[in-house]
C-alpha cells in the first residue's frame, strides 16, 4: 500500500466533493465528519504545509477507488478509510481548530438533519 502522503497526488477538491455526494449515506456520519473536519482545516490559511500534505494525503486515500477494503462491500467497505483519516486527525489534531469540527458538524445537521 502506498504511504498516506503518497495519496495526496489523489487528493482534489471535485474528487473529494465527488465521492461526499455520491457516497454519504454509505460512508456514514461518522467517517464524513472525520473527512469534513480534515478538509475544513486544510482550506484554512494557518493551516501549515506538512498538516495539510497529511490532510490530503488522507482525503486522497478516502476518494480514491483503489485502497485496502474496497468502498462497496458492505459494512466493510469504509473501515479502513474512517482508520486513515482517525490517524491522520490524530497527527493534524493541534491544527484542527473548533471552528472546523462545527464547521463539519453544521454541514451534517444540513445534509442528515439530526
Amino acid at each position: 500500500m502506498m504511504a498516506k502522503t503518497e495519496y495526496a497526488s489523489h487528493y482534489s477538491d471535485a474528487g473529494f466533493w465527488n465521492k461526499i455526494k455520491t457516497h454519504a449515506k454509505t460512508a456514514g456520519q461518522k467517517v464524513l465528519e472525520q473527512a469534513l473536519k480534515m478538509y475544513y482545516s486544510a482550506t484554512d490559511p494557518d493551516t501549515p504545509l506538512w498538516a495539510k500534505t497529511t490532510i490530503y494525503g488522507a482525503l486522497g486515500y478516502f476518494i480514491s477507488p483503489i485502497d485496502a477494503i474496497p468502498d462497496l462491500l458492505p459494512a466493510l467497505g469504509y473501515t479502513d478509510d474512517i482508520g486513515v483519516l482517525i490517524a491522520a486527525a490524530t497527527a493534524v489534531a493541534a491544527h484542527i481548530k473548533d471552528e472546523h469540527v462545527q464547521k463539519a458538524r453544521d454541514t451534517l445537521q444540513q445534509w442528515f438533519g439530526n
